[in-house]
């Protein structure tokens, strides 16, 4: 993938009044989408876009919150019937829940197309929370609490090793633990606050990866940077260049918004060369 990560999420520096918003809980690892606004082409196009990202991080739910969108001829239904039935595709399944009132023309469309049947429509946020409470966690889900310090990512490589040795993933071992270090190193130098990592497995066989979390403190967001030539040639010490590392060793990464900091990830697959 490229170096500087497609699936970055950030509006630190003011929301439009038509938005969407993204906000991942770490303990759950479930999204929250909130729209804002009028249905039109910009809103359709963020929404997508926003929607996307969020898929690409393979939460273990999404709860979309439409309260606030105003789609009075329901324009919008073909785009939640399409992020549930791609939810529902991916390994392991994504758990989609939408929020509107249930009188709204876009939840009668929603229902007269069947929606119903496997679109799970909530008349709340807090519904979608409840329900998703009780989904059984991962099974396969190793968690870590961290100082804010340097020399942490040395356990950090520790747990990752544990995890792939555990489930059986050894060819993803050397590049899941320059990754982790990588992430735990930028946490610990950028926010200083406390650092949680959370490492799971997603599919099985050949399509299994391994999904690093690492939760801090600061809400500002990771920036990736181009190095800057020196007397000794480019750096990847300065701030945000490290990630470049992290975007070639990773199949996918990216960062999120979370209640009381943000959530940077990364996902690892095979590659075919170490199938050899």
């Amino acid at each position: 993938m490229a170096t500087d990560s497609p699936h970055l999420i950030d509006w630190s520096a003011g929301a439009p009044p038509e938005a969407v918003l993204a906000v991942i809980d770490p303990d759950t690892a479930v999204i929250e989408v909130t729209l804002h606004g009028s249905w039109d082409r910009r809103l359709s196009w963020l929404a997508r876009t926003v929607l996307d990202k969020c898929l690409a991080e393979h939460p273990t739910g999404l709860i979309v919150d439409l309260h606030r969108l105003n789609d009075p001829r329901a324009v919008s239904a073909p785009l939640w019937l399409t992020l549930c039935a791609q939810g529902a595709a991916m390994q392991p399944p994504i758990a989609i829940g939408v929020c509107l009132p249930a009188p709204t023309p876009l939840a009668r469309r929603l229902r007269r197309l069947g929606a119903r049947d496997w679109l799970v429509m909530y008349a709340s946020v807090q519904q979608a929370r409840a329900a998703f409470a009780h989904r059984r966690p991962l099974i396969d889900r190793m968690h870590l609490a961290l100082p804010p310090d340097p020399a942490a990512a040395t356990l950090a490589r520790r747990l990752v090793s544990d995890a792939c040795r555990g489930w059986e993933l050894p060819h993803l071992s050397e590049r899941a633990r320059l990754v982790a270090s990588e992430l735990v190193v930028n946490a610990a130098e950028h926010a200083g606050t406390d650092i949680e990592v959370v490492v799971s497995s997603r599919g099985e066989g050949t399509t299994a990866a391994l999904h690093l979390a690492v939760f801090d403190g600061n809400p500002a967001l990771p920036q990736v940077r181009d190095p800057v030539a020196g007397p000794l040639g480019p750096s990847l010490t300065d701030r945000g260049l490290g990630l470049r590392i992290v975007g070639a060793a990773a199949s996918a990464w990216g960062a999120l918004p979370a209640r009381g900091g943000k959530l940077v990830w990364a996902i690892l697959r095979n590659r075919p060369e170490e199938w050899q």
